[in-house]
Parts: structure tokens; sequence; C-alpha cells
């Protein structure tokens, strides 16, 4: 049962990890991804050894995390180098941002596939088997059924495969977003609890506080009242 759970576990990290990877390489480039696994549920790591880990230079994995930065997916604190005296940064991935950024890259990506096969369903679609490539009917119409490339003449296209795929497509998309939206949950839960648990210090200490100041108003007060003693003659 342990096993099966951990094999659970393992996988959705794994799968959101993948999706993070093709949400940081959309928004800073192909060598941008490996960063995700340096990063992923890690706090603070030093930008030289997120570069040697990259096999990049510093200023490369600089511009990459500047990008994310600006995006708002990472953030960092800086300390100084008592010995060099220039400042080293430290990285931490902001897993909820990057969630929430997810979320809406699902749903987008969902709401394209669903206008796809929308289209799929009702339109037809013409390609040319010698350059393969497929047109609307629009623009099959518009050049007389012939392909402007080799002049060869369309075949209609069987939309029963095009369509079986996109279904299948949404379906792994909508399992992706469920997954992507359980995880914010319990994330935004972890935080909350973190958060009650802060506050309950933070009164806890202010009641403490108030309690001595008032204890001691009360030493004061009762210091000042306490009568003087008569001189026996």
């Amino acid at each position: 049962m342990k096993g099966k759970v951990f094999n659970r576990i393992f996988l959705k990290i794994k799968m959101q990890i993948k999706l993070l990877k093709s949400l940081v390489e959309e928004l800073a480039g192909e060598s941008a991804g490996t960063i995700v696994d340096i990063l992923f549920e890690k706090r603070d790591i030093n930008e030289f050894l997120i570069a040697k880990k990259m096999n990049l230079t510093i200023n490369q994995v600089r511009n990459i995390l500047y990008k994310l930065s600006a995006e708002g997916l990472v953030s960092f604190t800086r300390k100084k180098d008592k010995r060099k005296g220039w400042y080293i940064y430290f990285w931490t991935l902001d897993t909820e941002k990057c969630m929430v950024r997810l979320e809406q890259a699902l749903i987008g990506k969902i709401k394209l596939l669903n206008e796809e096969l929308k289209g799929r369903e009702l339109k037809r679609f013409y390609r040319c088997k010698s350059c393969n490539i497929e047109v609307s009917e629009e623009t099959a119409l518009a050049h007389d059924f012939t392909c402007e490339e080799c002049a060869e003449v369309y075949e209609l296209v069987d939309n029963t495969e095009p369509i079986k795929e996109i279904k299948l497509k949404i379906l792994r998309t909508e399992k992706d977003l469920k997954m992507i939206q359980e995880e914010l949950v319990l994330i935004r839960e972890k935080a909350g609890k973190k958060r009650d648990s802060a506050e309950k210090k933070k009164k806890k200490k202010a009641d403490k506080e108030k309690a001595g100041k008032k204890a001691a108003k009360k030493k004061l007060v009762k210091k000042a009242v306490k009568p003087k003693k008569k001189k026996s003659k």
C-alpha cells in the first residue's frame, strides 16, 4: 500500500516538473528547463551552483533567472561576499505562482483545443500528398483545389483520426489541469496554516508584552500608594 502511494506521489511530482519545464522553456528559452530540476521544492540556491549544474556561464544563468523573475516565478536574496566584495544571489522558485501560471496556460490550451475540435467537426480540409500541406476548404477553393506549390490536386482529408487525437489531447490536458488545481489547493492550505501559526505566535507575544506592562504598571501603583511606617517615640 505504501509503495503504491509513494509511486503515485512520485509520478505526480514528475508530471509537475515536466509541466513546469515546459512553462519555463516557453518563457526563457529551451536551455532554461533544467533550472526547474535544481530549484523545485528548494530554497535560496546559490546562482554559481545553478550555473555549474546547468553547465552554463553565470551571465547565461542570470539572463534566464531575470526573465523568470520578471514573470514573478522566482525570487532572490543577496549576500555580500566579504572576501571578494561583490554580491551573490540566492534563488527560490515560487511554486504557487508557477502553478497559477500553469493553470492559466492549461485553461488556454483547452480552449484552443476545443475551438480546433469544433472546426474539425464542422469544416472540411484538403491535403496535397506531394507537399504534405493541409489547407482549409476556403483556401482550396481559392486555388481551384490544386496545390499552389506543386499544382497537384488536393485530396479531401478524413477528419476521423484528427478529431480522435484532439479529443485525447483535451482529456490529457484536463487531467493535468485537475492535478495542478489540486496542488494549488494544498499549497494554499499549507500557506494558510503557516500564516495562522505566525499570527498566533505574534498575538501570544503581544499578549505576553501587554501582560508584562500591566504587571509592571500595577507594581508601580502599589509602590506609590504603599503607606509609610510611623516612627516610634
